[in-house]
């Protein structure tokens, strides 16, 4: 896989804010074979953390909005958001999926790191 064609999927990203972190975190020009295998897991593990993160943000979006949030609605959104962030990466930590071990596992094999 060539880490150049990460750029096509931050497009999909809904949050703006977090695309531009995730591009600007990227580093296309970096030598990766150099890479330790803790810096790989850590780097499989943020990658399970956004897109568990991303799924519960769509699983919330299908319950219904209640009419009690009022004026309140906007610093509800961000505990949520934050809670939501909280258990993506505790969910992580935790090796629930078990995404980040089956990532890392297969580019150590692909990669050669």
């Amino acid at each position: 896989m060539d880490i150049s064609s990460i750029n096509m999927y931050t497009s999909y990203i809904t949050d703006e804010a977090t695309a531009n972190k995730t591009q600007s975190s990227l580093e296309l020009d970096k030598d990766y074979t150099n890479t330790t295998d803790e810096e790989l897991m850590d780097a499989c593990k943020q990658f399970e953390a956004y897109f568990l993160e991303q799924v519960f943000k769509e699983m919330v979006k299908t319950i219904p909005e209640s009419e009690d949030s009022g004026s309140n609605g906007a610093l509800v959104d961000y505990f949520k958001d934050n809670m939501i962030q909280e258990l993506a990466t505790q969910s992580t930590e935790t090796n629930s999926l078990g995404l980040a071990q089956m990532l890392y596992e297969q580019m150590k094999v692909t990669q050669g790191i």
